[in-house]
């Protein structure tokens, strides 16, 4: 986990497809260089220094300009790039807009940057930007030692508190600015880029309020981390509320995707655009069942922590990093199963949150 910030990279475990996906495109672009995947719609990749490497960006062509859909870390690799990418691909066209699906550092760490660049807005939703400035600045319940205290609560151990503790706030690092405004994006808001609009969809559990967009015209799915075609999306509880339940909010957010046409073509925060979406929302939901599944077997041997049981969800070798991804997913099924009255909390007293299956009434 970064610090306390909502990660943006995804689960560590690959989902079994029951079929094939199509991807229309055979790789990604070369550094520095853009791929148009639609009229209009260029595709962008940006390096990432983590087990996920990589972060899809989207230009998008307007009459008098550009709209740049997220952002990249911010690091010296990523401002070389768009450097690149101004000088080769924007022409004299100018950008108009900068819009961010939400606010982990992948997407959002050169939103100032490019905002006071060009001298644009940010467009964002609010929940986003208002958790982003929060994270920088670690208040309203995020921050190291909040995350610190959540994260012993669920049995995390003295060793994997130390290494949280010695990251420090990360998320800073990568977001080294932001905005001091922004333009709010919400539900069902039509965005006009060059010929076409683009609808925005809300989407929850991964982020506050992840901004999808969708062009009726094009047919196309800018999905962020809302819909992956390799890897689930990461779906955590973090500090600030420790008893939600984000695995059911994030369901929910992609079953809303059936009502879009089975041969949209999605382009992925990560990995390659692909069409079939209505099945790779039955994956995800098959995915997690199956997930949820192997932790009511093990609860069934009497009460654990979500430290305890992460080796059920996450049986390879984790390190630091992925680890802390790894128990903030493990603590969102447990919660899954707490909210569908499948399983109960108790607080022992060590201070710990152990859960049980519940007995049959």
């Amino acid at each position: 986990m970064r610090s306390s910030a909502h990660p943006s990279n995804s689960s560590p475990s690959p989902i079994r497809h029951s079929a094939p996906l199509e991807y229309p495109f055979a790789g990604a672009p070369e550094p520095g260089s853009t791929v148009e995947v639609a009229p209009g719609v260029h595709w962008l990749r940006m390096p990432l220094p983590f087990a996920l490497d990589h972060i899809n960006l989207w230009l998008l062509e307007e009459d008098d300009g550009w709209t740049i859909v997220d952002c990249g870390l911010s690091d010296a690799r990523t401002l070389v790039l768009w450097e690149q990418i101004f000088a080769k691909r924007l022409g004299a066209k100018p950008v108009r807009r900068v819009l961010v699906t939400h606010c982990h550092p992948d997407h959002a760490g050169n939103a100032a940057w490019l905002c006071q660049r060009f001298g644009v807005d940010l467009w964002m939703s609010q929940g986003e930007y208002l958790t982003a400035h929060a994270l920088r600045h670690e208040i309203g319940g995020y921050g190291s030692a909040a995350s610190l205290a959540h994260f012993a609560r669920y049995g995390a151990d003295g060793a994997h508190r130390s290494a949280l503790q010695r990251r420090g706030n990360a998320y800073v690092v990568h977001v080294p600015d932001f905005p001091r405004s922004y333009r709010r994006l919400v539900e069902g808001d039509s965005l006009k880029a060059g010929p076409r609009r683009w609808r925005v969809i809300v989407g929850l559990g991964h982020a506050p309020e992840h901004v999808s967009l969708y062009c009726e015209e094009l047919a196309v799915l800018i999905s962020g981390d809302m819909l992956l075609p390799k890897i689930s999306t990461n779906v955590s509880v973090w500090s600030i509320e420790p008893e939600g339940d984000p695995l059911g909010l994030f369901l929910s957010s992609i079953g809303r995707y059936r009502s879009l046409p089975a041969d949209v073509l999605v382009l992925p925060s990560h990995g390659l655009p692909f069409r079939g979406a209505h099945e790779r929302i039955a994956q995800l939901e098959a995915h997690h069942a199956a997930r949820l599944a192997e932790l009511e077997t093990a609860l069934g041997a009497g009460a654990r922590s979500a430290m305890e049981v992460v080796e059920t969800l996450f049986p390879r070798k984790l390190d630091v990093h992925q680890m802390f991804f790894a128990l903030g997913e493990t603590i969102a099924h447990l919660n899954r199963l707490e909210h569908a009255g499948l399983a109960v909390r108790r607080l022992g007293d060590d201070g710990v949150f152990r859960f049980s299956l519940r007995s049959p009434v």
